[in-house]
């Protein structure tokens, strides 16, 4: 199978004693392209040092993530401008609204996204959007924005199937990862209505690890058994998930 993990963050300190291995594991598994999304400053030049290390193999994404806004947000989003004339990015990520944690900075959030969203119309780039606790919130802001050539990715997917079928009816994709193993993950009720050509696969590593490696490091060599889970659920070939969920992150990445 050719795999394409669409969400790992391998250049965290997680990895930083076998990351090449990972890298290799990951290769040798049949996934041969990873997209790296940005969290903030402090995580910049790990992220462009380990696409520099790996060309090829590994794409990088510039963005501010939600739960990195704070009250020194402007100077945070400042930097992602600068990077983002500075060199070739994929994608505005990982961009969106996390209200899980703290709802203190939900304005801050918002408005962190709506202008990254217009960084990504105005260069045509996809956008990778984290949403937890905020389905509503993220829907509301990405339609109020009034961009109409806004694509990308739901990191995570996790949501019902009336979501889902929003989320492609914007022409988004959904990202399955992990979760799609998870017991009562609920995504068998989404995976078996919802069109393979609106999904593409991601780990998220070095978090959510699929069955049978949960609650341990995750990698993206493990994109195997979340494509195996996603054929299972949708009623397809591990095959043919495969190539379609690598042709769709292809259209979408420009690769």
């Amino acid at each position: 199978m050719e795999l394409t993990d669409t969400h790992c963050h391998i250049f965290l300190p997680e990895f930083d004693a076998d990351r090449a291995d990972v890298v290799a594991r990951a290769i040798n598994s049949g996934v041969g392209r990873m997209f790296l999304p940005h969290v903030d400053s402090a995580t910049t030049q790990a992220l462009i040092r380990t696409c520099q290390e790996f060309p090829g193999t590994c794409y990088p994404l510039m963005g501010l993530h939600p739960t990195s806004v704070d009250q020194d947000f402007e100077q945070e989003l400042r930097l992602v401008e600068e990077w983002l004339g500075k060199m070739r990015f994929y994608g505005l990520g990982e961009i969106g609204i996390d209200l899980y944690w703290d709802k203190t900075r939900q304005a801050q959030q918002e408005e962190a996204f709506r202008i990254q969203l217009g960084w990504a119309s105005a260069r045509n780039l996809p956008v990778i959007i984290h949403v937890r606790n905020s389905y509503a919130e993220t829907i509301r802001t990405i339609r109020k924005s009034g961009l109409t050539n806004l694509r990308g990715i739901f990191h995570c997917f996790s949501g019902t199937l009336e979501q889902a079928r929003e989320v492609v009816e914007m022409g988004f994709l959904l990202g399955i990862g992990g979760v799609s193993t998870f017991k009562n993950g609920g995504l068998d009720k989404v995976l078996s209505e919802i069109n393979s050509r609106n999904l593409v696969l991601e780990t998220d590593s070095p978090y959510l690890a699929p069955v049978p490696y949960r609650g341990k490091r995750n990698e993206p060599s493990y994109l195997v058994n979340i494509a195996n889970r996603v054929a299972e659920l949708a009623g397809m070939r591990p095959e043919e998930v495969s190539q379609q969920t690598t042709h769709n992150s292809q259209l979408l990445f420009g690769i």
